[in-house]
């Protein structure tokens, strides 16, 4: 084995324990990010050009199969109703398979295909990739195809939780989203947005959350008219958190969804009623240290807050 290799396989089977650690532990997004940067890294070996590669084709036909089993179980954790679709135990039975991959001859334990030509991307990791035609204030156009991929299977329903009980003395909020304003809204390709719950080092105080796919586009706006039942009480938040949204759209160009803006919510916004909040260019900034805003134009994120007490 060549020290490469050995290096290779080392990197991937500590990714593979810590996302398996994180599942186990009950922390779930922690776990899906960690299944999908790595099945990005698998995925990317698997398609490398022959004389770039460590791994003969059959072995890299096996990375693939290991990246798809773990997008499936990273799609299963981000949708409230098929965590059972792809089990932690069945994917615990590939670590040895990785660990061994220069020497594994048997045949693959799933029914599963390698993903062709994808792009698996974390949250965040599209921010290092080269940007496409972004520029908030050029070019423009309206209109999109009728049909394109899903994000993820599953994944156009959404993984909105449901509304906490209720505690006496203590106050839970839902949040509809209205809609969104975007100059290009008719381009926006399978568009939903992500919610979270953020300190203020960005680390989650609560589940993320994603939208169903928008239902409809109109004008300059992205209409979504969805209910988010934030998933701690209000009194429970510590000082300086915030609730983010993040706009995520598919680029079939590029064969991944990306983030194309983002907005947050304070504390101190928390109030019944209409509210408008500006938008930002992303990456998104968890920790609010350097915002950007996304246009000079007046286009906001479009909510509307009901807050729960007994």
């Amino acid at each position: 084995m060549s020290e490469a290799a050995r290096s290779l396989l080392q990197r991937w089977g500590a990714s593979f324990r810590k996302g398996t650690d994180f599942d186990s532990w009950g922390q779930l997004v922690e776990a899906i990010d960690e299944y999908q940067i790595l099945a990005r890294h698998l995925q990317k070996e698997a398609q490398s050009q022959h004389n770039n590669s460590e791994f003969t084709e059959d072995q890299k036909k096996t990375i693939a199969k290991i990246a798809t089993c773990l997008e499936l179980r990273s799609a299963a954790l981000q949708s409230t109703q098929s965590q059972d679709e792809f089990k932690l135990e069945d994917l615990k039975k590939l670590e040895p398979i990785l660990k061994n991959i220069l020497t594994y001859n048997k045949e693959f334990p799933f029914d599963v295909q390698p993903v062709p030509l994808r792009k698996i991307l974390a949250p965040g990791e599209e921010e290092h990739l080269e940007f496409e035609e972004d520029d908030e204030e050029g070019g423009a156009g309206a209109g999109s195809p009728d049909s394109f991929p899903a994000r993820v299977p599953g994944a156009n329903e959404g993984t909105l939780l449901p509304r906490l009980p209720s505690e006496p003395g203590m106050t839970l909020l839902t949040i509809n989203i209205e809609k969104i304003g975007l100059k290009d809204a008719g381009q926006c390709i399978d568009p939903y947005i992500t919610v979270s719950v953020k300190d203020l080092n960005g680390i989650d105080l609560t589940p993320v959350q994603d939208t169903p796919v928008a239902v409809r586009k109109e004008d300059m706006y992205v209409h979504f008219n969805v209910d988010i039942e934030i998933q701690k009480h209000i009194e429970r938040l510590t000082k300086g958190a915030a609730i983010f949204f993040e706009f995520k759209h598919y680029k079939p160009k590029k064969r991944f969804t990306s983030t194309k803006c983002f907005a947050f919510m304070e504390m101190d916004e928390i109030k019944p009623g209409a509210i408008v909040i500006e938008l930002y260019k992303k990456p998104t900034d968890f920790k609010r240290k350097k915002l950007q805003l996304l246009t000079k134009k007046p286009l906001y994120l479009h909510l509307h807050q009901t807050l729960h007490k007994e």
